[in-house]
């Protein structure tokens, strides 16, 4: 695989937990979106798959401190000590963070151009295209941050 292929110019964006006490910030740069379906992203995020931007650590900004949990002997996963969602994903001795694309804003642009751990892919995702549909309950008052 070409490691130049698959990266894209992405604008600056913040982004948060679904309490808002963790937030962050990324400078514009490039990124490179995939998927993952390994076992460990199936747990740590609670689906089939952990959908993940590649950006350099040193262009997040966080506040508010993550908690840490140290998944393998090759990485760690951060996620908001206060409501549990999964923030990223890191490779430990590198230089690159993956935040997971449900703490970004819907107006970052993702579209990922790589699946990893297709050993682990649920065979019901082969293929899957059935109608869509918004969410219809519109009396519900969320507790979630108001930052994204």
């Amino acid at each position: 695989m070409d490691p130049t292929e698959g990266w894209h110019d992405t604008p600056a964006f913040s982004g948060s937990c679904q309490c808002g006490a963790l937030r962050y910030d990324v400078t514009a740069g490039p990124a490179f979106a995939s998927i993952c379906h390994c076992r460990m992203c199936q747990r740590a995020t609670g689906s089939p798959f952990a959908a993940l931007l590649k950006v350099a650590s040193a262009r997040v900004s966080w506040h508010g401190m993550p908690a840490v949990f140290d998944s393998s002997s090759l990485a760690e996963r951060g996620f908001c000590a206060a409501c549990g969602t999964p923030m990223f994903y890191r490779q430990k001795g590198t230089e690159w963070i993956k935040i997971t694309s449900g703490s970004m804003p819907p107006e970052v642009p993702f579209r990922p151009t790589q699946q990893w751990g297709i050993e682990g892919r649920h065979d019901w995702l082969a293929g899957l295209a059935i109608p869509g549909a918004e969410t219809v309950e519109r009396d519900v008052i969320s507790h979630q941050g108001a930052f994204n």
